[in-house]
């Protein structure tokens, strides 16, 4: 069914209040369908609207989105699962990506419904004598959602019916998009500054922005600004413009104030900073931590924020899986680990545990994720990053109270112990056989447990997330590790926040403008092996599900090339922020695409398919943006030719 969507309407479902306050108090929300110019005059229109600015981020992290922010880059492929969704974002000839398939809807509907509150909250607030820090929440998460949206479609209108960034409260069946120029120095630039100089140092209520959060924000835009203005590839741009800024600066000049933004967030951090070690930044005891700036929340008591207190319901599968602001994400990369059986035929349980729940195995790591990008062992991110062990569990929840199984090489695992290992490398002597399990795993001389070495990693059988996996509030252990005697809620929708900003993206952020020739007190190998160095830092082993403590930092730093390049730059921004979504904007910002993403190697989607293959994606220079949804198109006033026009070229 196509849902004739407008981009002008002011409201949307499942909004709320906001506690105004100290920064103790935290966002309490009650359900209100629709906003009015005249509801922002009053106290509790202007807290509502602003409870939006935050609400609005749960309606596409966590779900559909993530298909179009990582299928089809260096870190995600299609897994054996996976749907068009998946497929059509994938590039290499399983799928057409049109108006109708892209993904990109998911942030399209809720954005500019988002742009029209803060142009209303923006425009009351300013005439009633609004204090401007609370005005300024509104600006930051304007610019925030125009951001977003030029990155992936180019050139966005500004204008939503009522004249320029002025809200709009009729619905309006007509459009004009402005150019990327337009929408960077217009809006994006403006507001981030407002938002840096209006908003406090510390978050009036646990999450709210903060200057340190636009700074990072001004950096980001003014970056990806510096890139587009560039041009290094000749990537065409929509609608057709010259690449020149209006003010006369020139990329280079974007590129020293991107690293100026940067410093300046690391220097005045505020109440944020990086966390110890990765781990803690990872795992869900250490959540809404100090290292993040902006998350999309989700709460035990409220998980789709509905307003009809569903917790109950996210336990389930639901009609609606990505939808609804739930948070789901994890699902989508986590492969069927219940099939793996130890060789006496004990099987695995599903269980709700950080770094196991719910698997859907619709997307898929590749080969290059662990040959290339994770291939050192002493650096923490792979650990962290991903589920590379999985536990015997057949003792929690069942009558089977057995002391071992017989596993690999029939040699005796206890219960809890690895069951399965994704190795860093292959073994010498691994036999992989369909009598191993019934997934025809690696038996590895001398070890019990069956082994995966990166050259067999398949569409199947993969690692899968422990950074971003989740738990449910019916878990027995409120540490969020394994469940005591329970399996727990394994289908549960995530109560955890998404991590949408983390400060450790101020390293990057200043790191690639100063290899793009910014100058300033730290180079790009300084900064890079600021985060390099915690990583090597190990608290704890997510592979061995116990406290360790090891650091390889001064390793880690001594393989910094001396000379730190753009490749070296998306490793690491990889390494920190793998599957959170990231990576397509990263690729298209850099134009680096075709080189890190063009091809990639994995083995195949049945039991036993073991052969390494390589894959060609067509990555035509359209394709860096993205289609404007189909239901936007329905939505117009136009004519066929005119329609045609509003669409990017090549859909």
């Amino acid at each position: 069914m196509k849902k004739n969507n407008k981009i002008t309407i002011i409201g949307a479902a499942a909004l709320g209040l906001l506690a105004i306050g100290s920064c103790s108090d935290v966002l309490d929300e009650t359900p209100r369908s629709t906003f009015t110019l005249d509801y922002f005059t009053t106290d509790e229109g202007i807290k509502g609207g602003l409870t939006q600015m935050y609400a609005h981020l749960r309606n596409f992290y966590g779900g559909y989105y993530l298909a179009a922010c990582e299928c089809g880059t260096d870190e995600y492929t299609w897994g054996q699962s996976g749907d068009n969704n998946n497929k059509d974002n994938d590039f290499s000839g399983v799928g057409n990506i049109t108006s109708s398939t892209a993904r990109t809807d998911a942030l399209w509907n809720p954005a500019f419904i988002n742009i029209n509150t803060a142009s209303a909250l923006i425009e009351q607030g300013n005439a009633s004598g609004l204090d401007a820090s609370l005005v300024a929440e509104a600006n930051f998460f304007r610019a925030y959602d125009y951001f977003l949206l030029v990155q992936h479609f180019g050139g966005v209108p500004l204008d939503l019916g009522s004249g320029e960034l002025k809200s709009n409260v009729a619905p309006s069946r007509k459009s004009v998009r402005n150019t990327v120029p337009e929408v960077y120095t217009r809006c994006i630039f403006p507001d981030l500054i407002t938002a840096v100089n209006d908003l406090p140092e510390n978050p009036r209520v646990t999450g709210a922005v903060t200057k340190t959060v636009a700074r990072l924000y001004l950096a980001k835009a003014y970056l990806t600004y510096a890139w587009w203005l560039e041009n290094p590839k000749n990537i065409p741009t929509y609608p057709a413009c010259d690449r020149v800024d209006p003010d006369g600066k020139t990329a280079a000049q974007y590129f020293q104030m991107a690293y100026d933004f940067a410093m300046e967030g690391i220097n005045n951090p505020g109440p944020y900073g990086l966390q110890e070690t990765f781990y803690n930044m990872c795992a869900a005891q250490y959540e809404r931590n100090p290292e993040m700036l902006l998350w999309a929340d989700h709460t035990a008591t409220e998980w789709f924020y509905s307003g009809a207190g569903s917790a109950g319901n996210a336990n389930n599968y639901g009609d609606d899986p990505g939808g609804n602001g739930s948070n789901n994400n994890f699902w989508f990369e986590n492969w069927n680990y219940t099939e793996v059986q130890m060789a006496d035929g004990t099987g695995t349980q599903r269980i709700d545990r950080q770094g196991y729940g719910r698997p859907w195995t619709r997307m898929a790591p590749t080969y290059n994720v662990f040959n290339e990008t994770f291939a050192d062992v002493k650096d923490s991110r792979r650990d962290a990053t991903f589920q590379t062990t999985i536990h015997a569990n057949w003792h929690i929840g069942t009558t089977d109270d057995a002391a071992t199984h017989k596993n690999a090489n029939d040699m005796d695992v206890e219960q809890g112990g690895i069951i399965l290992t994704f190795v860093p490398k292959a073994i010498e002597g691994t036999v992989y056989d369909k009598a191993n399990g019934a997934l025809g795993l690696g038996a590895a001389p001398g070890r019990a447990d069956w082994v995966v070495d990166p050259e067999h990693i398949s569409r199947k059988i993969f690692p899968g997330p422990f950074k971003l996996s989740g738990f449910s509030q019916e878990s027995d252990d409120v540490k969020h590790t394994r469940p005591i005697g329970s399996l727990g809620v394994p289908n549960a929708n995530n109560v955890r926040p998404y991590y949408v900003a983390k400060f450790s993206e101020f390293y990057l952020v200043a790191a690639e403008a100063a290899v793009k020739g910014a100058t300033g007190e730290k180079s790009a190998r300084d900064l890079v092996n600021v985060l390099r160095a915690r990583a090597g830092k190990w608290n704890y082993s997510v592979a061995e599900d116990k406290e360790i403590e090891a650091d390889y930092s001064a390793d880690l730093v001594a393989a910094t090339p001396e000379t730190v390049d753009m490749k070296f730059i998306m490793l690491e921004r990889s390494r920190e922020f793998f599957g959170e979504g990231y990576r397509r904007l990263d690729l298209i910002r850099t134009q680096m695409w075709e080189e890190l993403a063009g091809s990639y190697k994995i083995c195949g989607s049945q039991v036993g398919d073991w052969d390494l293959e390589e894959f060609q994606r067509e990555i035509k220079p359209e394709y860096y943006l993205s289609p404007i949804p189909i239901g936007q198109l329905d939505g117009l006033e136009m004519s066929a030719e005119e329609k045609a026009a509003y669409q990017n070229p090549g859909y």
